[in-house]
Protein backbone atom coordinates (compact mmCIF):
# COMPACT_ATOMS: atom_id res chain seq x y z
CA UNK A 1 0.00 0.00 0.00
CA UNK A 2 2.75 2.28 1.00
CA UNK A 3 4.35 2.01 -2.37
CA UNK A 4 1.18 2.81 -4.46
CA UNK A 5 0.95 6.28 -2.14
CA UNK A 6 4.28 7.22 -3.27
CA UNK A 7 4.33 6.11 -7.14
CA UNK A 8 1.00 7.81 -6.93
CA UNK A 9 2.57 10.91 -5.38
CA UNK A 10 5.71 10.68 -8.14
CA UNK A 11 2.94 10.53 -10.17
CA UNK A 12 1.74 13.26 -8.92
CA UNK A 13 4.47 15.28 -9.04
CA UNK A 14 5.65 14.81 -12.42
CA UNK A 15 2.26 16.11 -14.18
CA UNK A 16 2.20 19.31 -12.11
CA UNK A 17 3.15 22.57 -13.73
CA UNK A 18 6.71 23.49 -14.06
CA UNK A 19 6.09 25.80 -11.39
CA UNK A 20 5.68 23.05 -8.74
CA UNK A 21 9.60 22.55 -9.54
CA UNK A 22 10.06 25.59 -7.39
CA UNK A 23 7.67 25.02 -4.39
CA UNK A 24 8.38 22.85 -1.71
CA UNK A 25 6.37 20.11 -0.37
CA UNK A 26 6.93 20.63 3.11
CA UNK A 27 3.98 22.81 4.96
CA UNK A 28 5.17 26.73 4.67
CA UNK A 29 7.93 27.69 2.99
CA UNK A 30 10.96 25.98 2.17
CA UNK A 31 13.74 25.95 4.99
CA UNK A 32 17.38 26.53 5.40
CA UNK A 33 18.60 23.08 4.10
CA UNK A 34 16.17 23.04 1.56
CA UNK A 35 17.28 26.28 -0.03
CA UNK A 36 20.93 25.75 0.40
CA UNK A 37 20.13 22.31 -1.48
CA UNK A 38 18.72 23.78 -3.75
CA UNK A 39 21.31 26.76 -4.54
CA UNK A 40 24.01 24.13 -4.68
CA UNK A 41 22.68 21.94 -6.93
CA UNK A 42 21.22 24.36 -9.47
CA UNK A 43 25.49 26.06 -9.69
CA UNK A 44 26.66 23.12 -9.92
CA UNK A 45 24.13 21.07 -12.29
CA UNK A 46 22.94 23.93 -14.17
CA UNK A 47 19.34 21.49 -13.87
CA UNK A 48 17.03 21.52 -16.52
CA UNK A 49 14.49 20.42 -14.22
CA UNK A 50 14.87 20.44 -10.55
CA UNK A 51 12.45 19.00 -7.73
CA UNK A 52 13.20 18.96 -4.12
CA UNK A 53 11.00 17.50 -1.91
CA UNK A 54 10.49 17.34 1.59
CA UNK A 55 9.83 14.35 2.93
CA UNK A 56 10.64 14.83 6.51
CA UNK A 57 7.28 14.84 8.04
CA UNK A 58 7.40 10.77 6.90
CA UNK A 59 10.44 9.23 8.81
CA UNK A 60 10.11 11.91 12.41
CA UNK A 61 8.80 8.29 14.13
CA UNK A 62 11.83 6.76 13.12
CA UNK A 63 14.74 5.93 16.20
CA UNK A 64 17.10 8.69 14.59
CA UNK A 65 14.65 11.47 14.31
CA UNK A 66 12.76 10.74 17.78
CA UNK A 67 16.08 11.20 19.31
CA UNK A 68 16.32 14.68 17.91
CA UNK A 69 13.21 15.29 18.98
CA UNK A 70 12.00 14.90 15.85
CA UNK A 71 14.45 16.30 14.05
CA UNK A 72 14.39 19.97 12.42
CA UNK A 73 11.73 19.12 9.57
CA UNK A 74 14.61 19.52 7.03
CA UNK A 75 15.98 15.45 7.55
CA UNK A 76 14.67 13.48 4.70
CA UNK A 77 14.70 14.96 1.00
CA UNK A 78 13.62 13.20 -2.25
CA UNK A 79 15.31 15.31 -5.51
CA UNK A 80 14.61 14.85 -9.06
CA UNK A 81 17.41 16.48 -11.34
CA UNK A 82 17.10 16.01 -15.00
CA UNK A 83 20.83 17.76 -15.90
CA UNK A 84 23.32 17.23 -19.30
CA UNK A 85 26.15 17.38 -16.21
CA UNK A 86 25.59 13.36 -15.60
CA UNK A 87 26.46 12.68 -19.18
CA UNK A 88 29.34 9.97 -19.36
CA UNK A 89 28.38 9.36 -15.76
CA UNK A 90 26.54 6.11 -14.31
CA UNK A 91 24.08 6.14 -11.57
CA UNK A 92 26.96 5.96 -8.59
CA UNK A 93 28.61 8.77 -9.74
CA UNK A 94 26.21 10.81 -10.36
CA UNK A 95 24.46 10.04 -6.34
CA UNK A 96 28.24 10.91 -5.32
CA UNK A 97 28.76 14.12 -7.18
CA UNK A 98 25.49 15.23 -5.55
CA UNK A 99 26.38 13.69 -2.16
CA UNK A 100 29.83 15.33 -1.91
CA UNK A 101 28.32 18.78 -3.16
CA UNK A 102 25.45 18.26 -0.06
CA UNK A 103 28.53 17.09 2.55
CA UNK A 104 27.74 20.03 4.85
CA UNK A 105 23.93 19.84 5.17
CA UNK A 106 24.94 15.99 5.96
CA UNK A 107 27.11 17.30 8.44
CA UNK A 108 24.66 19.41 10.05
CA UNK A 109 21.61 17.10 10.03
CA UNK A 110 20.52 15.88 7.04
CA UNK A 111 20.00 12.18 7.05
CA UNK A 112 18.91 11.20 3.92
CA UNK A 113 18.64 11.78 0.02
CA UNK A 114 16.49 9.74 -2.08
CA UNK A 115 17.52 10.59 -5.68
CA UNK A 116 16.50 10.56 -9.47
CA UNK A 117 19.02 11.46 -11.86
CA UNK A 118 19.03 11.71 -15.15
CA UNK A 119 19.93 13.46 -18.79
CA UNK A 120 17.89 15.27 -21.08
CA UNK A 121 18.43 12.34 -23.12
CA UNK A 122 17.69 9.90 -20.38
CA UNK A 123 14.35 11.91 -19.47
CA UNK A 124 12.86 11.93 -22.71
CA UNK A 125 13.45 8.18 -23.53
CA UNK A 126 11.75 7.36 -20.09
CA UNK A 127 8.71 9.77 -21.23
CA UNK A 128 8.42 8.31 -24.50
CA UNK A 129 7.90 5.07 -23.22
CA UNK A 130 5.39 5.91 -20.68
Amino acid sequence: MLWATRSLRIALRQSLSPFRAMASDAIGSPGPVENAMREKLTTLLQPSKLIITNESQLHRHHAAMRSQGGGNGETHFAVQVISDAFKGKNTVQRHRLIYSTLSEEFSQGLHALSLNTKTSEEAQRFQAET
